[in-house]
């Protein structure tokens, strides 16, 4: 009877949200240029997102986007929009559709897709598949840009 009722209990807490897997890169809705789910389930962290986005080696934001919030940090770009008040300028359905590919969003935009892992030319095979962000770097860096209002 015990294992029984432990069986229950574990097949519920796997089709639990807690456990759902992300959406993966090719399921992604965009819509009228928004995503409009979380790619997790899972809140971001805005730390985290902050830390991913002046990461030169993860989302290397500051590459082409100007960010007020970062003086530390040294070569902004200036290729992007400046990121101070991106909050106010966007909503976060638009902003998460951004970060996860901003081509479905801006047609002609050259800012990579984040959340992508098909139909790239000449990939080195060591990327072929895999995405520059996971989709909870996605939800962290949504919930970053978030902080950053006027």
């Amino acid at each position: 009877m015990r294992i029984i009722g432990l069986s229950i209990a574990v097949a519920g807490f796997l089709a639990s949200p807690l456990a759902a897997e992300p959406v993966a890169p090719g399921d992604v809705k965009y819509e009228d240029g928004v995503v409009e789910a979380s790619l997790t389930g899972v809140a971001g962290d805005p730390a985290n997102g902050r830390d991913v986005f002046k990461n030169r080696k993860l989302g290397n934001c500051l590459a082409c986007h100007v960010n007020a919030d970062m003086p530390e940090e040294s070569f902004h770009g200036e290729v992007g929009p400046e990121m101070t008040g991106a909050a106010d300028r966007w909503e976060e359905q638009e902003l998460r559709a951004i970060v996860a590919n901003s081509k479905m969003v801006f047609e002609d935009s050259i800012m990579p897709a984040f959340y992508q892992n098909a139909g790239f030319e000449r990939t080195l095979e060591k990327f072929e598949g895999k995405t520059i962000l996971t989709a909870q770097q996605v939800e962290d860096v949504l919930a970053y840009l978030q902080t950053l209002k006027e």
